[in-house]
């Protein structure tokens, strides 16, 4: 419990006490003391003088004196505001638990299940940035709600059949003459986005050539060869073609392989994975059932619409005229799946805010078809993920792919902190490769998630990898330097405090300290009702800078006071502590040297 929820708390016994009134956490207001007045914090007592009927001043310091003990050391009363010095000794108390605490700040499992969808790739192209952001915040969201209690399942869709992926199929057999990814020597996702890219370049260029001989471009679009071959493999698909299929396995298994590999360098992992592949069937068959009950209507060219109009909508397509399906169908079968699988209490879908109008349809056509779960979807919108020179597109190749990505901040960490570990004693080339590793992934990471997720970013790589300023480097080297400071000490600073530091009067930095660790139970709460790691970030960041300026000020391994010494010894260690649980619930390692 944070200091105002444990003196709120004392305040309503006190006015209960005195004055036989039941009075409400919000009833009881507190503030930083006046810079002018002896005090941490002061009491407004007015919303108490009514129901007391006495003065103000009176019922100040009646409340102040039923208040003095552990807690308050003493206080003073002016008018209506009741100034309280708060114990030393409380802190020092607040610190010895919180450091005994050993999954401090979560709060119990609960018997509720949230499942988080993340991540959602298409199986014709590499993960890129966009897809990065995507997956940090899906997992860390995972990770939070995990620390505030919930059972959480972790669930990834992918897209690995429609159109976009007979693109890249199609491709392959015209321009790929066999070529794999050990023939190639690349990764199984990035050969696949080779010819996805290809196939982008080809239909642009029949395109063309076809407005050349006096067509418009919207129908040269739909009359182009290329397009019409990759509609006709889509149809043949679906109508379960052998070789179609066997051809669709083939590509597919080698871009899962690459995928696995980029989600194991990024530390993201899925408890159920799913497969629009197996799920388009059961949505169809839900959007045929409503068909039959009147719920959609089909259209003379044979396609299947929803009429949204009446809940300020407009219509929405649900199956082609082919009979194809379409992502709103794939997500109705998925959601139904899902719900079958799990006891859900709370479905969250991680997935940029271009996708809100798509989720607003989902969540109406689930209702309408008679799912109860149908309304309490929560669509986590995120903003985009944008470059100094504009957004991505994938069809032409101009995405930061994320493994280029990752390697790309590993090397400039390498680069960055080569000098200074090469300073660190015995250091091996093995544990300067694995910091340069946690130091990088920690840029990306916390550059990407410190940023309010509901905005969009412009990622720096430059402004990431920085060891000052509010970046993950930065708090990463402060665990270190802690961890330094830890291993030079030769004093248990794991026993209790109390008794050698009776009487102990704390430093203005190390009650800021404790304070601020005092805060974390309440900022993974705020965080978790926020979907947001922005939060746990600021913490950290927060929490960082005010031991720097504590380690800057204070002595810790020459303090010649013992009990000061152990204090600050164990204040230190339980920073790290609190620093390597709020990096963990962001996905970032911290290293013990750097």
């Amino acid at each position: 419990m944070t200091l105002e929820q444990i003196l709120t708390s004392q305040v309503k016994q006190a006015v209960q006490s005195l004055y036989g009134i039941e009075v409400t956490d919000n009833q009881v207001q507190l503030q930083k003391t006046r810079p002018e007045f002896e005090g941490n914090l002061t009491l407004v007592v007015f919303p108490f003088v009514k129901a007391a009927r006495k003065a103000p001043a009176q019922v100040a310091q009646e409340i102040g004196e039923k208040l003095v003990g552990d807690l308050v050391l003493r206080f003073n009363a002016v008018q209506g505001f009741l100034n309280m010095v708060i114990s030393h000794a409380f802190y020092l108390r607040q610190l010895d638990a919180i450091a005994a605490e050993e999954d401090y700040g979560q709060l119990p499992e609960r018997q509720q299940l949230m499942m988080v969808e993340y991540s959602s790739p298409n199986t014709n192209k590499p993960l890129h940035l966009g897809h990065v952001r995507n997956n940090l915040l899906g997992a860390s969201i995972a990770r939070i709600q995990e620390a505030n209690g919930w059972k959480v399942v972790k669930t990834n869709i992918v897209n690995d059949r429609g159109i976009h992926i007979c693109k890249s199929m199609l491709a392959w057999l015209r321009y790929g003459n066999g070529e794999t990814p050990e023939s190639s020597g690349k990764k199984g996702d990035h050969l696949i986005g080779d010819y996805y890219v290809r196939f982008d370049k080809e239909y642009k260029a029949q395109i063309a050539e076809l407005m050349a001989q006096g067509m418009d471009e919207e129908t040269a679009k739909k009359e182009a060869p290329l397009i019409k071959e990759a509609q006709a493999m889509l149809l043949k698909w679906e109508q379960g073609d052998a070789e179609v299929r066997a051809l669709w396995e083939k590509m597919n298994r080698w871009v899962y392989a690459g995928f696995d590999e980029t989600y194991r360098r990024m530390g993201v992992s899925f408890d159920k994975i799913y497969y629009e592949s197996n799920t388009y069937l059961e949505g169809k068959s839900e959007v045929e059932r409503g068909l039959k009950e009147g719920l959609f209507y089909r259209r003379e060219d044979h396609s299947v619409w929803a009429d949204l109009t009446s809940d300020g909508l407009d219509e929405k397509l649900l199956l082609r005229s082919d009979g194809t399906s379409v992502y709103m169908t794939q997500d109705i079968g998925t959601a139904k799946l899902r719900f079958q699988d799990y006891p859900i209490d709370k479905m969250v879908y991680v997935v940029g805010n271009e996708q809100e109008y798509h989720f607003k349809v989902l969540s109406i056509l689930l209702d309408r078809l008679g799912f109860p779960f149908g309304k309490e979807l929560v669509h986590f919108s995120y903003g985009m993920v944008e470059l100094p020179n504009g957004k991505m597109k994938s069809r032409e190749g101009t995405v930061v792919d994320a493994d280029d990505l990752m390697d790309t901040m590993v090397e400039d960490a390498r680069s960055i902190s080569k000098d200074k570990v090469n300073t660190l004693p015995n250091i091996t080339p093995e544990e300067a490769e694995e910091i340069a590793r946690k130091v990088g992934m920690g840029a990306l990471k916390y550059f990407i998630l410190k940023v309010d997720p509901r905005k969009n970013m412009l990622f720096n790589p430059e402004e990431s990898i920085d060891f000052n300023g509010n970046t993950g480097p930065f708090i990463q080297y402060t665990y270190a330097r802690i961890q330094s400071v830890l291993r030079k000490s030769t004093m248990d600073d794991t026993l209790p405090l109390m008794g050698k530091a009776e009487g102990m009067e704390l430093q203005d930095r190390e009650l800021a300290l404790i304070q601020r660790l005092m805060d974390y139970p309440g900022v993974i709460r705020q965080a978790g009702d926020d979907f947001s790691p922005a939060v746990i970030c600021n913490y950290a960041y927060a929490l960082a800078c005010d031991f720097n300026s504590f380690y800057h000020d204070y002595s810790i391994l020459n303090e010649e006071n013992e009990a000061v010494k152990h204090m600050r010894l164990k204040l230190a260690r339980t920073v790290a502590k609190v620093i390597a649980h709020a990096m963990s619930l962001l996905g970032i390692e911290v290293p013990d040297r750097m």
